[in-house]
């Protein structure tokens, strides 16, 4: 029999404390080992309790979620939920700041704040700790270079990814008329990683489809755009993709492209799964760019993103997957790269350096 996930609970207000507990402790798969008033209890707790998953509310004092995920990170890294008042839809820029510094996801505490309303939302939470319970969570860069061996990227344990340069000697340059991105689970954190290396000039429309909750995706458009040199904005209907302009799907819609390359929407049933979804959207890069296409499978479980990674790759464009040491979750690249759809497995601190020399920007 396994061992129930260990679960530090942080949060000021006692009832709530006493309403989440009881919810996570109605699993027995799920053991609260410890509870904190505020992150300086918690993070003194942590090298005593060795929790698995760690819960967190986002506003106490004397240090709050934000600073304590931030501390979390750097010191004991482990998978942070947010569970607070402060994180509706409407908390874009909290929201976005929480993931950046190192949460993996966040949970609204129900508005009426009742033990009823919690108990509602009891099965969400539990299955959010189980999810989260097989994550890991990676601060330290992995030291490495990389050169091209047979079109192979090699890593060598030498230094870090972002001191090494892409030189014209060892990446060869590619004619790249579109770049695809899919993410999911860590994903957030993964495109601001490349989206806020990527200059002002690229030359090339960027289609990034992230699945993320439903209500979100308005915060995600405004908090990336804040972070980068570059537009992002919701794909319009019937636009035809610009360089330089980051697009994404809206809500409940697969992004695709027509036979002019202009942007067309399909609807969820035509597709079963995830909606909007990585590889309807890639097969449609693929389809219409061909080898001129780049694409990029990040973070996320699943198997969303290989299937169409692999149509890009028999077209004979350009295919990166994010490797395991920096994924939150390595589901949808390990199925990519299992295809053999994945021409490059990189640290997701090299993709954009990758992505420039190839481009020669």
């Amino acid at each position: 029999m396994l061992s129930p996930i260990k679960l530090l609970l942080v949060e000021d207000s006692p009832v709530v404390t006493l309403i989440l507990k009881r919810i996570f402790e109605s699993s027995p798969e799920i053991q609260v080992v410890g509870t904190a008033g505020n992150g300086l209890e918690a993070l003194e707790l942590i090298p005593k309790l060795h929790p698995e998953v760690i819960c967190t509310d986002l506003n106490m004092a004397p240090m709050n979620g934000l600073e304590f995920t931030q501390e979390v990170m750097k010191k004991f890294p482990l998978p942070i939920l947010v569970i607070s008042a402060s994180v509706q839809v409407e908390d874009t820029q909290k929201v976005f700041q929480l993931l950046k510094a190192g949460a993996l996801d966040v949970f609204p505490k129900p508005i009426g704040g009742l033990v009823s309303d919690y108990d509602r939302l009891a099965n969400q939470l539990i299955a959010k700790i189980k999810i989260l319970s097989g994550v890991k969570v990676f601060t330290r860069r992995q030291k490495m270079v990389l050169t091209e061996d047979n079109n192979q990227l090699v890593k060598i344990n030498q230094e870090p990814v972002s001191n090494y340069n892409f030189s014209n000697e060892n990446v060869k340059s590619l004619t790249i008329k579109v770049l695809a991105i899919g993410a999911s689970t860590g994903g957030p954190q993964a495109l601001y990683a490349i989206i806020s290396k990527l200059p002002a000039n690229f030359p090339v429309p960027v289609i990034c489809v992230q699945h993320i909750s439903e209500g979100f995706l308005e915060g995600l458009v405004k908090w990336l755009a804040c972070e980068s040199k570059l537009q992002v904005k919701i794909a319009g209907l019937g636009e035809l993709p610009q360089a330089g302009i980051v697009y994404l799907p809206p809500e409940k819609r697969h992004l695709e492209l027509d036979s002019h390359g202009r942007f067309i929407y399909s609807q969820a049933d035509k597709f079963p799964g995830h909606c909007p979804s990585i590889t309807v959207t890639f097969k449609s890069v693929a389809k219409f760019y061909g080898r001129t296409a780049a694409s990029v499978l990040l973070t996320g479980m699943g198997r969303d993103g290989a299937e169409g990674m692999l149509a890009i790759t028999q077209v004979g464009g350009l295919t990166i997957a994010q490797d395991q040491a920096t994924c939150v979750v390595f589901g949808m690249p390990k199925e990519a790269i299992a295809l053999g759809a994945a021409q490059y497995v990189l640290p997701v601190s090299a993709i954009a350096p990758l992505l420039l020399a190839k481009l020669k920007i």
